[in-house]
């Protein structure tokens, strides 16, 4: 089995169990490969010895990978889907910090994990993503995102308006700080954060939820993702940013956006005792009062 740990840095707290995932994968046999500057502040850093593991530095490199671990938070996984893009390798997340949806496996929960997956005790989830188009080419490296895109004012204290058609037709006018056009995935992240719903990750949805709208009456819209979207800014600003998952960039008021369904999925490892809905409970502390 060959498997790729991608991460960026760790904190002390998570030296141990990155010392014990490395002696599991050994005693299974597993040839490891580990992102270069990963694997270059593990030797200088944490006192972790690697071993003869060599390292990687881009998609090109990943051909026979069973399994692609991202060590760290749900930005890191983000960054991994870079990497992965449409291989098909499955994800698999594992927690060093806090909270996390996408980077699900916490750290006490690590060495029973690596031996369900080595038993085969788990199951693929596909997660959908949107694709993003626009004229002048940003984000033309890897136009994707799992999570969300957003636009939002940049350097201003000035609200943007920004005008959004669905499947041709004009959904609204936004007033606002700015707009998310979210995956399910995404429902749980920045969406969420500004009011948006949360939707199961296997919802054939978009959700299309404005930033501190000027309009009380304005609400987050779910639609089916197999509508496109298409939108623009307009506002006395004249440059604005874009951001997609992890990824951001400046843009003219001129440009127009087109998000769509991407037509290839990442597949993400789940195990046999992992549920979305005792994850919504345990990361959202639903029932966590007392009254309870």
């Amino acid at each position: 089995m060959r498997i790729a740990l991608f991460g960026w840095t760790i904190g002390p707290i998570f030296y141990d169990s990155m010392k014990r995932l490395l002696e599991l994968l050994h005693l299974h046999e597993t040839e490891v490969i580990i992102y270069k500057p990963f694997l270059e502040f593990l030797k200088k850093e944490t006192g972790i010895d690697p071993g003869k593991i060599e390292g990687f530095s881009s998609d090109r490199e990943l051909a026979g990978v069973d399994f692609f671990m991202s060590i760290g938070g749900d930005g890191t996984f983000l960054e991994a889907i870079t990497f992965v893009r449409d291989s098909g390798i499955p994800m698999v997340g594992i927690n060093s910090g806090r909270l996390g949806f996408l980077a699900d496996i916490a750290q006490a929960e690590l060495e029973f994990s690596i031996e369900q997956l080595f038993a085969g005790k788990f199951i693929l989830q596909p997660r959908s993503l949107l694709k993003l188009e626009n004229e002048f080419g940003l984000f033309a490296n890897f136009p994707f995102a799992l999570n969300e895109f957003t636009v939002h004012k940049q350097d201003s204290s000035q609200m943007i308006t920004v005008h959004v058609d669905v499947g041709g037709d004009l959904l609204n006018t936004y007033w606002a700080d700015g707009l998310i056009v979210s995956t399910p995935t995404g429902t749980t992240a920045y969406s969420l954060s500004v009011g948006g719903p949360i939707i199961t990750p296997g919802s054939a949805n978009f959700v299309i939820a404005p930033i501190a709208p000027h309009n009380l009456a304005i609400r987050p819209v779910v639609i089916p993702d197999h509508e496109e979207v298409t939108l623009w800014v307009e506002g006395r600003g004249g440059r604005y940013m874009a951001s997609l998952d992890s990824r951001s960039a400046p843009f003219d008021t001129d440009m127009i956006w087109k998000i769509s369904k991407s037509d290839f999925i990442i597949n993400v490892l789940k195990f046999e005792n992992q549920s979305f809905y005792e994850t919504l409970r345990k990361k959202l502390l639903w029932g966590a009062d007392k009254r309870n």
